[in-house]
């Protein structure tokens, strides 16, 4: 069976655990369909390689009390099977659908660093994991 298809203007909202705390994942992200002949409510579907908006795509800052002072890190979505159509394509792409949670890693590019007074230290957790699940306003389209 299908799953409800993802399209312009649906959400990701990814959690990445305490105490790391990344201020442009607080809040869901608006998704942006590059399909270009596939509209679902006049919107256009979500292709793989759509599941990380550009706004999330640079370097993030993050911090992970006790480490206060901001350092950067990339996100890596790893969509499941279940978060892709096996059999529905668009311009030899899969559509995304709202499957399950997905797996999330947050890796760390310049460590969050803890003021202290014989001089900073640095975050020594290089990579954290989290998850990610896609939020949708379409209840009526499915495809598998």
């Amino acid at each position: 069976m299908g799953d409800l298809v993802i399209k312009t203007g649906d959400l990701i909202k990814i959690t990445i655990p305490p105490p790391a705390i990344v201020p442009q994942l607080q809040a869901p992200v608006p998704l942006t369909g590059s399909s270009t002949n596939v509209m679902v409510a006049n919107m256009y579907v979500c292709l793989l390689g759509d599941e990380l908006p550009d706004m999330i795509s640079g370097l993030l800052p993050y911090t992970a009390p006790p480490f206060i002072t901001p350092g950067t890190g990339r996100l890596q979505i790893n969509l499941l099977p279940a978060n892709m159509t096996r059999q529905t394509v668009n311009g030899g792409k899969v559509l995304l659908v709202k499957g399950q949670q997905f797996p999330v890693t947050f890796t760390v590019q310049t460590p969050a660093q803890q003021p202290t007074p014989t001089g900073p230290l640095p975050d020594t957790l290089p990579v954290k994991q989290g998850t990610g699940q896609f939020i949708t306003t379409n209840m009526t389209v499915f495809a598998g």
